[in-house]
């Protein structure tokens, strides 16, 4: 018989045109299931028989319960970059409530656009967070493929939004400016982070993060210590406004800079919020903000590279190991852009008055 009992589970051996094959069903060696197995055992030869490959048995699980499995497996596998993880995590939260107990199986790419629908009309994220959540759907079935939960990966068949589409970079003008720190003058926290931000280019979390032992107001410097890379732990020089900014705020008899964000990464939805309720206040008064709170470093990054820091500083400030990454950043106005080509052009002037110069020289 070519059914055998191996470590509990039905397996099976026999040869074709004199080659031994074997391989096991996944079943458990009872009865009950011994017909089954036998059903498998005969589906492998005839596959050999007709140069096909054998169908694989689908191990049909839930996704709530395969999501689980899988981030236990992320968390070791990221765990050199925890920030991935935790990016997958919170992508996984929507994910989990929107898919449930479907069955990993038969999740399609039907199933995903709908999943798609649901995170941009009813939870309004944006292009980047979309492209975030549909790269650790992939990364999951990638994994489910493995564990015979599934036999393909749906998301293949899915648009995702482009590296381009989904990054959104807004530089907030010199008024708009003007206009928003004159209605966040009555949150001094909220006003004191987006000073902060566009005078040194932090980030947020780094900014509400800071200790009193990260601020040097001696040598006028702020030592971020925390990072999701080794090029994120840095030391800025600080600006006049941000050397004054921390006095003050070193005042109080706190560790922390930010006293009331004592655990900043789990609250910066609290500054986010503050700034939407100024956007709104700002909206009802007849005056649109169109920018986000993250939109001060853009714009810190933009203007540093318009003031001449070349890429490589530009990258060691901000934080960054790459200068592909910082270029996103990096958006010339069109009167920069014209101021520009104006340089060229002095250049190739001098060039040619030079040029012509020495042909005098050489014809006297």
């Amino acid at each position: 018989m070519a059914l055998r009992k191996r470590y509990g589970r039905w397996s099976y051996r026999f040869k074709v045109d004199g080659r031994e094959y074997s391989g096991t069903t996944d079943l458990v060696a009872t009865t009950q299931n011994e017909s089954r197995a036998k059903g498998i055992e005969a589906e492998h030869r005839l596959a050999l028989v007709e140069g096909r490959h054998p169908t694989r048995r689908i191990v049909v699980r839930e996704f709530g319960d395969a999501a689980d499995s899988f981030l236990e497996w992320a968390e070791v596998e990221y765990r050199a970059h925890p920030n991935s993880y935790k990016r997958i995590k919170t992508s996984f939260a929507s994910a989990k409530l929107f898919f449930g107990r479907e069955p990993v199986s038969l999740m399609n790419e039907q199933r995903i656009d709908a999943y798609k629908f649901n995170r941009i009309s009813g939870h309004k994220v944006r292009d980047i967070t979309l492209r975030h959540d549909l790269h650790a759907l992939s990364t999951f079935f990638g994994y489910a493929i493995k564990q015979r939960w599934a036999r393909e990966n749906p998301i293949r068949n899915v648009s995702i939004p482009s590296d381009e589409d989904a990054t959104r970079i807004y530089v907030i003008s010199p008024k708009e400016e003007k206009h928003y720190f004159k209605l966040a003058a009555k949150n001094q926290d909220l006003w004191d982070l987006g000073r902060l931000m566009v005078n040194q280019g932090m980030r947020p979390d780094e900014v509400l993060a800071l200790a009193r032992t990260d601020v040097d107001l001696v040598a006028g410097q702020v030592h971020i210590r925390k990072g999701k890379s080794k090029a994120a732990r840095r030391t800025l020089d600080l600006t006049s406004e941000s050397r004054s900014i921390l006095a003050r705020r070193l005042q109080s008899d706190s560790k922390w800079v930010f006293p009331s964000f004592k655990k900043p990464g789990r609250h910066i939805f609290r500054m986010n919020s503050a700034h939407d309720r100024l956007c709104e206040k700002s909206e009802k008064g007849g005056t649109i903000i169109p920018f986000v709170l993250y939109d001060f470093r853009h714009t810190f990054a933009t203007r540093m590279a318009q003031a001449g820091v070349d890429l490589a500083t530009l990258a060691a400030i901000l934080g960054h190991n790459s200068l592909r990454v910082v270029q996103k950043y990096v958006h010339p106005t069109a009167d920069h852009k014209r101021q520009a080509m104006q340089t060229y052009e002095r250049s190739l002037a001098a060039i040619a008055e030079a040029s012509k110069e020495e042909s005098e020289k050489q014809t006297q």
